[in-house]
């Protein structure tokens, strides 16, 4: 198979919500915040773009941009006006124990980055 192929198979899955959805969720489980923009960033290439989540959301294209940048921080409220616009919504659910141990190691501040926290995980 093609790389062309191939990403055109993926964006094309990338449109359904259920996949989507999963996708998203992976990624966050896998790799935290970076990993979640990144495929956000997949996502909203896949439905059209920035220029049409812009539209979709009415939020400033340069901030979006911005917003799910491989630098990025974005407000809760622009993470769910674009979930929304792709027709997703966020949903919490209980960490088992080792994620809980981890999550409060987390909050006290005993790691800096992501990646130390995938190194211990």
């Amino acid at each position: 198979m093609r790389l062309k192929d191939f990403n055109e198979t993926f964006d094309y899955e990338l449109r359904e919500p259920q996949y989507a959805a999963g996708y998203l969720a992976w990624s966050a489980e896998e790799d935290g915040q970076d990993g979640f923009l990144s495929a956000l960033r997949d996502v909203v290439r896949a439905n059209g773009g920035m220029a049409n989540l812009a539209l979709q959301t009415g939020l400033n294209r340069e901030n979006l941009f911005k917003a799910v940048s491989r630098t990025g921080d974005p407000k809760l409220s622009t993470v769910l006006a674009v979930l929304q616009s792709l027709g997703l919504q966020i949903s919490i659910t209980p960490i088992g124990a080792h994620d809980k141990a981890m999550a409060e190691r987390y909050a006290a501040g005993e790691f800096e980055t992501d990646k130390e926290i995938a190194a211990v995980g």
